[in-house]
């Protein structure tokens, strides 16, 4: 489904409440309260109630605990004020948009106010955050860079750690398949050592550059290829045959530079994690049409509820 089909379809909030009802509820309404499914009827007024008195649209009742409910409770959507057609055409924007949209651009778009339109934005970025079954394995290539404004006083280089406005973020990506990234502190062995435990398999076979930082990765892993980037080398063979080299993971990082220039402009640390979580989503989801991506992010909003007082508090 494109934005004209969503525009075209979900003009009203009863038709995106079905359309959401479909993809959440595949087996029949499912009681948030109890957990029973299929086991709601649908909670209509009477003929001739005023309008001032009638019930909400989608609102379903559990034939079990007896309580009400409607879709979006427990998901990203309780409790907003914003229609839920817009929230709708919010998730494809971000979906479908390559090195992302910014909130001022949804602003405009969706006639909202900018703060919800920020607020919203950070709502669906938490919902894009995968929560990896399985870790990366084959052959992995890490990489780090500094994100954030462009030119720091002019100063050329690697930024001071300590007085830096860049934030380091490190990223790992599955040659050919998924990729995790996330801002750290400080790019150090001690830093690195449990990201790598945490999201990538020991058969692994791990790419990086010269940095010593990754000297804990010999012993840990099934092989560590090292391309020189200082002697302006950034791939080569290996005596085993393997292909050695950090493109890929490169790749990735231009996009959140382009998305970061281009669009943003400026990320505070305090939200980089979120903004990475939507670079994340949409690569993962690379293969995928605009629709079908924004169709996983519907489906991914259940269970990650967001508060404003959440969102401004640093990671």
């Amino acid at each position: 489904m494109n934005l004209i089909e969503l525009a075209k379809n979900f003009s009203t909030e009863e038709a995106a409440i079905a359309y959401l009802e479909e993809k959440l509820w595949p087996k029949g309404p499912v009681c948030p309260h109890c957990g029973v499914i299929g086991e709601a009827f649908k909670m209509q007024s009477k003929a001739g109630t005023k309008a001032a008195n009638k019930m909400r649209p989608g609102l379903w009742k559990c034939s079990g605990c007896r309580k009400s409910f409607r879709v979006t409770m427990g998901t990203i959507f309780e409790d907003s004020h914003i229609p839920l057609h817009k929230w709708m055409m919010a998730i494809h924007l971000m979906s479908a948009s390559k090195k992302g949209i910014s909130a001022h651009q949804m602003h405009r778009m969706l006639g909202l106010g900018y703060r919800a339109a920020w607020f919203m934005a950070h709502r669906i970025r938490h919902a894009m955050d995968e929560k990896m079954t399985s870790k990366l394995s084959g052959t992995v290539e890490e990489d780090e860079s500094w994100v954030g404004p462009r030119k720091e006083k002019g100063v050329m280089g690697t930024p001071n750690v300590f007085r830096s406005k860049k934030t380091p973020v490190v990223a790992l990506v599955e040659r050919n398949g998924r990729v995790r990234s996330m801002p750290v502190e400080h790019v150090t062995s001690k830093a690195l050592k449990p990201l790598f435990k945490k999201y990538v398999s020991e058969h692994a076979v791990i790419n990086t550059d010269e940095n010593k930082v990754y000297s804990f990765v010999v012993d840990k892993y099934a092989g560590h290829d090292v391309v020189n980037h200082q002697k302006e080398e950034y791939s080569r063979r290996t005596v085993l045959g393997r292909l050695a080299t950090t493109n890929t993971v490169e790749g990735f990082f231009s996009l959140i530079k382009r998305g970061v220039y281009g669009t943003f402009h400026h990320i505070s640390r305090q939200h980089l994690h979120r903004y990475l979580n939507e670079f994340d989503f949409r690569y993962n989801a690379r293969d995928t049409t605009d629709g079908e991506r924004a169709e996983l992010a519907i489906k991914s909003v259940v269970a990650k509820r967001l508060m404003y007082r959440d969102s401004c508090a640093k990671a």
